[in-house]
């Protein structure tokens, strides 16, 4: 059954709608949960090592180019207030395998997102022994609060970015006004493809606004809500990471922030009181937990999508009759980021999940690219940087993570393939 009609772009309700109960607060809370748990704690000491102090510069690379990506995601979340984001807007405007192809890219790259976040998490919140274990029974939990509806998931995001926000703040502070004996050290040689991979590796922390594009069905008023919440959120985020890369960069230098396994804890020390440090493991762990929860919700939405349009097996479409929640989509996900926490680790997971993603907003720009001046809202020469810029990042990945995401992208093309000609 089609979602969406193709000569309006007017939604067709599903057989088994999800309810609207989000506000704009709420989408803001959930963007912002998905982006600062995702960069500020967990994409800096990978960047730093690839670009020194060049890191600065891939900060504004990446962010010109998730600024791109989401004015071009706002105006399809407009014209397309569904569940899926450029999984739809990319069968809609562009057909369906590339439709396909932005979904399964989202599917598998926040997949890898979500394992990072657990394991961030688990790495400031507990000694080294017991972070796999730890970080597995987040996904968990986490899983579970996600199946019982979507406003205890806002909830839960509100409380764990407000506890971030105040660690980021006594961060800032105290990376401003203090440095470590690393600071003076010099890092990595800065070059432009150092630069670039930095930026790649930045920009999956600018990710989380596309949650908000995802859960577009389940949006209040989402013409409206949509490219606001996308706005607000990207806006506050890009101006939070600027202050906290100066400060840390600030505290630790190039070198020390490059070699930092939880490098905002270390900025604590450099005060030498033992209270900024908890604070920041505290709101490294909740800002973690925020954006995984973000990300489980996100996902599950997208797959509901793709089940819809038998682009993943049917069975994933379901939606829970009381909690209005795709309940086995999100259950599946949660076994398999599990598997992903037991066997990778953070630098890996990162670089494989902007792969993924840098594709999905590439499909991203070019449907907006297609939209008429009606549903337009920014100019087109946005959607076509956004585009470049996507391609570029992903060519300064480093190898195994295009590798990687090579053969799964394959794996899920020839899964449709093969699925396409079962059923003539």
């Amino acid at each position: 059954m089609a979602m969406l009609t193709r000569v309006t772009g007017t939604p067709i309700p599903p057989p088994a709608a999800l309810a609207r109960r989000l506000r704009l607060g709420d989408a803001v809370a959930i963007g912002l949960g998905s982006m600062i748990g995702a960069g500020i704690f967990a994409s800096f000491t990978p960047a730093a090592a690839a670009a020194g102090a060049g890191l600065l510069v891939g900060l504004v690379i990446a962010g010109f180019i998730a600024f791109c990506n989401a004015t071009s995601s706002a105006q399809l979340a407009a014209q397309y207030p569904t569940s899926g984001g450029t999984y739809v807007y990319g069968r809609e405007r562009l057909g369906d395998w590339p439709g396909f192809f932005a979904g399964w890219s989202f599917v598998v790259g926040k997949t890898a997102s979500s394992a990072a976040m657990a394991i961030t998490f688990a790495t400031y919140a507990v000694p080294a022994p017991w972070v796999k274990p730890v970080a597995m029974l987040s996904v968990i939990v986490l899983t579970i609060v996600n199946t019982l509806g979507v406003t205890r998931t806002a909830l839960l995001t509100r409380i764990l970015v407000a506890v971030s926000l105040v660690a980021l703040t006594v961060a800032i502070v105290i990376g401003l006004t203090h440095t470590s004996a690393s600071a003076a050290q010099p890092g990595t040689p800065v070059t432009v493809c150092g630069v670039l991979q930095a930026s790649g590796f930045l920009f999956f922390a600018f990710a989380g606004y596309a949650r908000v594009a995802t859960m577009g069905e389940e949006v209040v008023d989402p013409t409206r809500t949509i490219p606001r919440a996308i706005t607000i959120a990207l806006t506050a985020t890009l101006a939070i990471y600027a202050l906290v890369a100066v400060s840390a960069l600030h505290a630790l230098g190039p070198a020390g922030l490059a070699t930092s396994a939880a490098p905002l804890g270390e900025v604590a020390a450099t005060s030498g009181a033992d209270w900024p440090g908890v604070v920041i493991r505290i709101g490294a762990a909740a800002a973690a937990l925020g954006a995984l929860l973000a990300m489980i919700a996100g996902i599950g939405r997208t797959s509901l999508a793709m089940a819809r349009n038998r682009d993943l097996p049917s069975w994933f479409a379901a939606v829970h009759p009381r909690f209005h929640v795709p309940y086995r989509a999100e259950l599946a996900l949660g076994f398999i980021v599990c598997v992903l926490v037991a066997v990778t680790d953070l630098r890996g997971a990162i670089g494989f999940s902007s792969f993924g993603v840098l594709l999905y907003y590439f499909v991203a720009n070019l449907s907006a690219w297609t939209q008429d001046r009606t549903h337009r809202r920014y100019p087109r020469t946005l959607a076509i940087a956004g585009a470049i810029g996507c391609l570029v990042l992903v060519a300064t990945l480093p190898v195994g993570a295009i590798v990687a995401g090579v053969v799964v992208l394959a794996v899920g093309m020839g899964y449709r393939f093969v699925r396409l000609r079962t059923a003539r």
